[in-house]
């Protein structure tokens, strides 16, 4: 287990609130040319004065520590920034300007070639491999490194990953160095955050009301709708968890609801809307656990190894309360299934004619039912879950939609591995691709994400290790006989 960096107490960690950004009292970027200049030579000029130089090899260690002020400056200037436009700007920059030194990396790494050539003592060879691992450190390391032991410190970066993140995603800063300043904050992050400083926490009705509220808000899967719906979701046969840091008991970072039950659930509306059996419970009604929803509260943890984690411990601890359970299944959302559905009936409807997602009989009754072409009308009724309403068409479209949905859970790929996320994330922790369940989720959310299909990922304890290592070595999916039978279904019958 790796440690917190020398002088990183807990302390200092997470405060349990950040103040909201000020509003900016500077220049701003969309303020005009002159204004925008005055803005980004404030930032150089910061960068300057804030980002520690790095040391000579010889004097790493006997080098005093930059004055707290430089980097209390950095963090005053980017909460001062109110436009993301201007947070991606001074990043960039950071990025750009203060990662590694390539001619110091370059020396180093032909001194080690070098070496490896002649025959020298092991330690001079060693020490030639320590600098080149000390040149290949980005500056802007140090100044992370120094602002996570200010009061707070550790929190502002968490929220200047996620601005980072969300920089990315809208375009607003792009290329090499950022993503690599990027990868090296998410790996810091990792070690403040791993595992041994994580607290596992249960919520119940009679937990503080302020918890009650973080969860309520922080549930992205299946909204909480009022307090009574709260109260169901961690009453009888229901258990939610959470993990906090060793520093801010009762602060949620990630949380798993889950429903104890008889059997494997095959739809959402059971476990969030139908009350529980009973008031008590009863051990022998219990032969299930079923995770139905796992959510991470602070967006610049995105990539840290948290919902992995909970789920394992969460695990044990099910298995003292419950000795005799053996069976550990999720109940999945889709994501992203019915835009790559609607992107394929798009591109077959230009090409006039064109039919290789269903059968003939299978268009003819869609047809018929719809009254217009397939791929055009139907495009439309699933763009507005409009077909929903239609018992005809639900049942016509069930086996297609089935078939489609385990080729794109188990077919779909992202560099090999799959292209839904949840299911990366399931078969990552080495479970089985288990059951696609028809009509398993009917709100807005589900019927617009996944055309109100769910599926199981099946957790066989003894085996998760295994079919780990094989999905992210081998990149092999684990799928149950069911969704094997769906995939060869859509292989025989659709010709994408």
């Amino acid at each position: 287990m790796r440690g917190l960096q020398p002088g990183l107490t807990a302390r200092r960690l997470l405060p349990l609130r950040l103040p909201p950004r000020p509003r900016p009292c500077g220049p701003r970027l969309s303020s005009g040319p002159a204004v925008a200049g005055a803005l980004e030579r404030a930032m150089d000029e910061l960068l300057r004065r804030a980002v520690p130089a790095t040391p000579v090899y010889e004097l790493r260690e006997k080098t005093p520590a930059p004055a707290e002020g430089q980097c209390a400056d950095f963090v005053s200037f980017y909460g001062g920034l109110a436009a993301a436009a201007e947070r991606a700007e001074l990043l960039g920059r950071l990025a750009r300007g203060f990662g590694v030194d390539h001619g110091q990396v370059a020396e180093q790494s032909a001194g080690v070639l070098q070496l490896r050539q002649q025959p020298r003592e092991a330690a001079v060879l060693l020490q030639a491999e320590d600098r080149l691992r000390y040149a290949l450190v980005p500056r802007y390391r140090g100044l992370f490194h120094h602002i996570s032991k200010l009061d707070g410190g550790v929190r502002f970066l968490v929220r200047l990953r996620a601005d980072l993140l969300e920089a990315q995603a809208l375009k607003l800063v792009e290329g090499p160095h950022v993503r690599e300043m990027n990868g090296v904050l998410k790996g810091m992050l990792s070690e403040w955050f791993s595992s041994g400083f994580l607290n596992l926490e249960r919520v119940t009705w009679h937990s503080p009301c302020e918890v009650l509220q973080k969860i309520s808000e922080a549930e992205a899967v299946h909204p909480v709708k009022n307090w009574m719906d709260m109260k169901r979701r961690v009453g009888p046969y229901r258990r939610c968890y959470f993990f906090s840091h060793c520093s801010t008991p009762g602060e949620p970072l990630v949380v798993l609801h889950l429903a104890l039950t008889s059997e494997i659930s095959s739809s959402i509306q059971a476990i969030v809307k139908e009350c529980p059996p009973s008031e008590t419970e009863e051990k022998n009604r219990i032969a299930a656990a079923i995770f139905y929803s796992i959510s991470l509260t602070q967006q610049g943890l995105q990539g840290v190894e948290l919902g992995t984690f909970l789920i394992k411990r969460v695990v044990k601890e099910l298995q003292k309360e419950f000795p005799h359970l053996g069976t550990f299944s999720s109940l999945s959302p889709i994501p992203g299934f019915t835009k790559w559905l609607l992107g394929l009936l798009n591109s077959q409807a230009k090409d006039h004619g064109r039919n290789e997602l269903f059968t003939d009989s299978e268009s003819k009754e869609i047809s018929e039912i719809i009254g217009g072409p397939v791929n055009e009308t139907l495009k439309g009724f699933l763009s507005s879950n409009e077909w929903v309403r239609s018992e005809k068409l639900v049942r016509a479209l069930q086996a297609p939609l089935m078939r489609l949905c385990a080729w794109y859970l188990y077919g779909e790929k992202h560099r090999g591995y799959a292209l839904n996320p949840v299911a990366n994330f399931h078969l990552q922790n080495g479970a089985v691709l288990w059951r696609i369940n028809w009509m398993a989720d009917v709100s807005l959310k589900g019927l617009s994400g996944s055309c109100g299909l769910m599926v199981n990922y099946r957790y066989h304890l003894e085996e998760t290790a295994a079919n780990s290592t094989a999905y992210l070595s081998s990149k092999n999916i684990k799928a149950s006989e069911q969704v094997l039978s769906l995939v060869a279904q859509f292989q025989k019958n659709s010709k994408l």
